[in-house]
């Protein structure tokens, strides 16, 4: 086929690349700003989608975050596009840094707490959650009992105290990025438009003197 990949990649590559793309993520994120410049949009509604995709990066909605930073731009009045560029935020390198600064926020406005230790650590309820759905989802084809403590711990402990916390964060990054790219976007959009401007410019001038002269026509 034409456009099937020459270099078929093993699932380890593409799991790889997704944490690490190729060129690393400087050049990934360069290429994402690139894109989000040359968006055909006025730079305030760019702007606004940026915000919305790196609120979107605070919630504990993993695999939808596109989703939530595409119907938050909308009801912003902000570029979808540009949204979903603004989920880059979100990445392996500040997931740690997003999760614990959101958790910590939502036990402090909730007033509760999170249990550390080996048996109750954060990755260790991850775990037990994610065996509890997968027996309870056995258990609805067999006589199994359903148990629901580890997921009722997580919910409680991680992912509740996670997405309260995660919206005020959320809002404060959203729009440090807002204000930070605007002007940014602005200047760029002017900075291109006037070298279009000029481009046509030389090509009309061009054009003018190829044109012959009916002063003088010998």
């Amino acid at each position: 086929m034409v456009f099937k990949r020459r270099d078929r990649r093993s699932p380890l590559q593409v799991l790889w690349e997704l944490i690490w793309p190729r060129g690393g993520w400087t050049r990934a994120f360069h290429y994402v700003k690139h894109r989000v410049r040359r968006l055909p949009d006025s730079p305030e509604r760019i702007a606004r989608g940026i915000g919305a995709g790196v609120f979107a990066s605070f919630t504990p909605f993993y695999g939808m975050h596109f989703v939530i930073a595409a119907v938050l731009a909308r009801v912003i009045n902000g570029n979808i596009l540009a949204s979903l560029s603004g989920t880059f935020f979100g990445n392996p390198l500040t997931y740690v840094p997003i999760g614990v600064i959101s958790l910590q926020t939502g036990h402090f406005i909730l007033g509760t707490h999170f249990e550390e230790g080996s048996e109750h650590g954060l990755m260790g309820k991850f775990a037990s959650a994610a065996a509890d759905l997968k027996n309870n989802s056995v258990a609805l084809f067999t006589d199994q009992g359903a148990d629901w403590h580890a997921l009722n711990i997580f919910f409680h402990e991680v992912f509740y105290p996670y997405m309260i916390g995660g919206i005020l964060p959320g809002i404060v990054a959203g729009a440090i990025c807002y204000y930070l790219s605007l002007p940014l976007i602005r200047t760029y959009q002017q900075r291109r438009r006037s070298k279009i401007k000029a481009k046509f410019q030389a090509i009309k001038k061009k054009a003018e003197a190829a044109l012959p002269n009916p002063e003088n026509p010998g």
